[in-house]
């Protein structure tokens, strides 16, 4: 479905499926889990989801001869630092708005982390006191504006690069990629988990595995806290996306399974059932996931199969999108382990 789409090469290639044995067991047994690695994807800085989305979005970026990758996430955001590395690699400068997206506990919340990184990469990086949205938002265009307004060509990257016209996109390729590698398994997945945000991710998952009919078989786990703006942001994106890709079938809003259950206390805010579930996955099977993202993502999905939300003998294939480095703000919740 991207054959007329042109891509620039960030990542090291299809990303690897692996069996998560002793968390399957752990869980009782009666489903197979699998996580396919997007958090290996790249030797840039950590990789993570988002290099896929860019390499739909850097042609464009250098098509119109831009100088600067303007950007906007959180304090640790992932996002912003996909960017840094991005800008980087291109040669290009970078305008990053950092905003207080998170209550924080950590003294050194926006000295550690994923802030850290965009800084030693280069990025000219701004604090903002505003709080959580998922929209576009005043500072990023306030951005944009200061950039030109210095000489600079700014080429706009919106939060999770989500709102682009080509956000989508990198994961309709990654269910392309999954069933190329399902046939090489023998077998197809029933479910595909995913973390759900600013929501350019869910949606091109939706578009890509609606060619086969399992778009319903993406389970969303919201970690937005905002529910009903996500799931209208992802419905939008999708169909976008699914007639940048002529996919030929309508998305209704019943197409995009966003649960609501896990999001909680806050966005970026991890809950003890979080922490406990980065901790028994990590102890489990070694895999690190963060307090922001995958954390909820792997305690939604470890306790919905506990609820018996997925049929016995499922396969249930697990998205980890990357997100560790945001770990090191999180030092004090984390501080015994």
């Amino acid at each position: 479905m991207l054959e007329k789409f042109e891509r620039y090469p960030l990542t090291f290639g299809p990303t690897p499926i692996e069996k998560l044995e002793r968390l399957s067991k752990h869980l009782g047994g009666g489903v197979e889990i699998y996580a396919k690695r997007e958090d290996c994807n790249s030797g840039l800085a950590f990789g993570g989801n988002k290099l896929r989305k860019l390499e739909y979005i850097v042609p464009d970026a250098i098509a119109s001869n831009a100088d600067t990758l303007v950007s906007i996430g959180g304090v640790q955001s992932n996002h912003t630092r996909m960017v840094a590395a991005v800008a980087a690699k291109l040669g290009m400068k970078c305008r990053l708005v950092q905003e207080a997206w998170v209550p924080h506990e950590d003294a050194v919340y926006d000295r550690v982390g994923n802030i850290m990184l965009s800084r030693i990469m280069g990025a000219d990086v701004r604090l903002e006191d505003d709080g959580f949205d998922i929209g576009i938002r005043r500072t990023w265009q306030e951005a944009m504006e200061e950039v030109k307004a210095k000489g600079g060509k700014p080429y706009a990257i919106p939060a999770g690069a989500s709102e682009h016209k080509f956000g989508g996109l990198g994961y309709v390729g990654f269910a392309e990629e999954v069933r190329a590698q399902e046939a090489a398994l023998g077998f197809a997945f029933d479910y595909v988990i995913v973390c759900t945000v600013t929501g350019s991710t869910h949606a091109g998952m939706l578009v890509g595995f609606a060619k086969d009919g399992r778009a319903r078989r993406v389970i969303g786990i919201d970690a937005s806290g905002t529910p009903a703006q996500t799931k209208a942001q992802v419905l939008r994106i999708a169909r976008n996306t699914a007639d940048l890709v002529e996919l030929g079938q309508d998305l209704v809003e019943d197409d995009v399974v966003l649960i609501e259950d896990y999001a909680y206390p806050a966005y970026g805010v991890p809950s003890e059932e979080t922490k406990n579930a980065i901790r028994l996955c990590a102890r489990l099977e070694g895999m690190i996931t963060d307090p922001v993202y995958e954390g909820k993502s792997m305690q939604g999905m470890m306790d919905l199969v506990q609820k018996g939300h997925f049929p016995a003998g499922s396969r249930i294939l697990y998205a980890h999108l990357g997100g560790a480095p945001a770990l090191n703000g999180y030092a004090y919740a984390f501080r015994n382990g």
